[in-house]
C-alpha cells in the first residue's frame, strides 16, 4: 500500500505547523506537508508526518 493511500487527509485538520502553529497544506504528489509561513515542506513516511524541523525540506 502506498503513503498515499495510507495518509488520513482528516489528520491534516488537526495538524499544524510545529514552527509557527500555522495551517499546513497536503502535496499528494510529494507526499509532504507544507507550511507557507515558516518556508519548509514536511515529509510524509509510511502514511506518518514527520514534523521534525531537522527532516524538512526548504521551500525555494
Amino acid at each position: 500500500m502506498s503513503a498515499a493511500a495510507t495518509f488520513d487527509r482528516r489528520m491534516l485538520e488537526a495538524l499544524v505547523c510545529p514552527l509557527t502553529q500555522g495551517p499546513l497544506r497536503y502535496d499528494p504528489e510529494r507526499q509532504e506537508l507544507i507550511s507557507d509561513r515558516a518556508h519548509l515542506a514536511f515529509p510524509i513516511r509510511g502514511g506518518i508526518p514527520i514534523m521534525i524541523e531537522d527532516e524538512a525540506r526548504p521551500l525555494e
